[in-house]
């Protein structure tokens, strides 16, 4: 309790000094180039992307911390936000960092540029919203992270726009619409930065808004290309959706921020579900190209290829995950793959290239919705409703949008899994399905006496088989499982996560033997932590509730 009181107070004297803007001058900083970004996390000194990297493995090179000496962590500073969240529910954001300054978002739109030495602010942002944005926005008031490139910081909003900002002083630089709040588009996304492009996907599904994802060059503003993820009347795709009009064809919002193969010169992003949410007999059909995985084009945004890992949902199951890249050797071939461990408790290994299954394998215990794959993929639905005996995954599903982690050392993948119990009804809406409307379609109820928890699992992407997992602790089954922490691994073994009782931990790859844990007081909601080189120290610093915290060793005494 003493030293959560400590840090407490330091965090009230970080609030009252710094949420103005100081536009304090600083010193002349590098422009961040299309190399530099390439070059991912080469330069111990930066976090450049919302991963990371372009691969999305959120995997640091970075070995000062060990798992000899991770236990001795210490909290040098907090910053502690002002705006609250959703009940129960904080800040969702991945800093950036470059040279000695992370850059960092909270909720309502607001931003920091903070000194990672102290976490002090240098400058802040705060977004002029609408009137009652809220109630067109799904899911929370959350932001999760800039882009970069050159001196710009890019930000969608949740009254849909995109904004270019001066990364020295916060200030605008341009400011466009990328959709319309009136049809509940909204941002939560970082955009992902690449050639020059701004790329950046839409939410809104659950109010009956199509999804979409758009690019816009990074220094005008103007928009390059667009693609929908609803497809209209003569787009591949329109025929999943037999017999449903157009007006009332909704879901597939982009939740997440995407990778990039610059070698294939494709992006991928994951979907999420149709419209309505729960009831699905007035939109028979696969209603492509929710749910899914899709890879596009840079330069056009026309799509390569798509997978679907749900088909016809009605469960709520959004692909609102990172995907990650790893380059693997599957039956003894070496291939290039994607991995996705998806809310529908299906862990997948594609083939980066074309799309195609390489593993598909259940990542989670109660999988009575469907226990194995096709040869292409297509689950097998053994039962969409359940029952107090053979429960289904609730609307949380198997993950949610907490980032995972790959250490290619290890070849493990590390994902933050839930265990739930929940039977389904769909009911037939009563209200017309208008655009910019959430209509009531049914839902799951939480089976008495059945605990739920989240776990820490590492999954083989070869195989698909578990090697070792740490069970959180469990939630009586008379309450909604909140979501915990993403995922963040460096080289020397470790693997960083949080947890909803507000627990920073770190584990061993390896062996998933926990090495430290730190009480910061708050829960650990949806994001990951991030770590980087600064003054000869290796720095890592995670969200906690409405604030960020940054720890590191302490310094000898000299």
């Amino acid at each position: 309790m003493r030293m959560r009181r400590i840090i407490s107070v330091a965090a009230l004297a970080l609030l009252s000094g710094g949420l103005a803007n100081t536009q304090q001058q600083n010193p002349p900083a590098a422009a961040i180039t299309s190399q530099d970004l390439l070059d991912g996390l080469k330069n111990p000194s930066r976090w450049l992307t919302f991963s990371g990297d372009y691969t999305g493995q959120r995997h640091s090179p970075l070995k000062q911390l060990t798992p000899q000496n991770v236990a001795g962590l210490v909290p040098q500073w907090i910053f502690q936000t002002d705006i609250a969240g959703m009940a129960g529910r904080g800040i969702e954001n991945t800093p950036l960092v470059v040279d000695g300054i992370l850059y960092v978002t909270g909720n309502n739109d607001t931003a920091w540029a903070l000194d990672g030495r102290t976490g002090r602010p240098i400058w802040s942002y705060r977004r002029l919203l609408p009137p009652n944005f809220i109630a067109s926005v799904c899911c929370g008031p959350v932001n999760r992270g800039f882009g970069i490139l050159g001196d710009r910081l890019y930000m969608g909003t949740l009254d849909s726009h995109l904004v270019a900002l001066n990364r020295m002083t916060g200030q605008v630089i341009w400011d466009v619409a990328v959709g319309d709040l009136k049809k509940a588009n909204a941002i939560t996304a970082a955009p992902l930065v690449v050639k020059n492009k701004v790329i950046i996907g839409v939410a809104g599904g659950d109010f009956s808004s199509r999804g979409y994802i758009n690019a816009y060059d990074a220094q005008t503003g103007e928009q390059v290309w667009h693609f929908d993820t609803i497809p209209m009347p003569g787009q591949p795709g329109a025929d999943s959706w037999p017999n449903v009009a157009v007006s009332e064809r909704g879901g597939g919002a982009v939740w997440n921020t995407g990778s990039y193969d610059p070698a294939l010169n494709l992006v991928y992003y994951g979907t999420g579900n149709p419209n309505p949410d729960y009831y699905g007999e007035d939109r028979e059909g696969d209603n492509l190209y929710t749910c899914s995985l899709v890879a596009l084009d840079v330069d056009t945004g026309k799509l390569k290829w798509h997978f679907q890992f749900t088909p016809h949902d009605v469960h709520d199951w959004d692909s609102a995950h990172v995907p990650v890249q790893a380059d693997l050797k599957i039956g003894g071939q070496p291939r290039k793959v994607i991995m996705v461990a998806n809310r529908n408790g299906f862990f997948y290994t594609l083939d980066r290239e074309n799309g195609k299954l390489l593993v598909g394998k259940t990542f989670i215990d109660e999988s009575n919705w469907a226990k194995e794959l096709d040869k292409d993929g297509r689950p097998i639905v053994l039962d969409n409703k359940g029952t107090p005996d053979k429960c289904l995954p609730d609307n949380h599903g198997g993950t949610n949008f907490q980032p995972p982690t790959y250490d290619p050392g290890t070849g493990l993948f590390f994902v933050t899994a839930h265990e739930t119990c929940a039977t389904w009804e769909g009911v037939k809406p009563t209200e017309p399905i208008a655009m910019g409307v959430r209509v009531p379609s049914g839902g799951r109820t939480l089976v008495e006496g059945r605990d739920q928890f989240s776990v820490l699992r590492a999954i083989d992407p070869a195989t698909g088989q578990r090697r070792w997992e740490h069970k959180y602790r469990p939630y009586p089954s008379t309450v909604s499982l909140d979501l915990t922490g993403g995922v963040m691994s460096t080289a020397s073994g470790l693997v960083f996560t949080g947890d909803n009782e507000g627990y920073f931990h770190a584990f061993e790859a390896e062996s998933g033997k926990e090495l430290w844990k730190f009480e910061t007081g708050a829960p650990i909601w949806g994001s990951a932590a991030v770590t980087y080189m600064l003054d000869g120290r290796q720095w890592v610093v995670t969200t906690s509730g409405l604030s960020f915290t940054a720890f590191a060793l302490p310094v000898a005494p000299r």
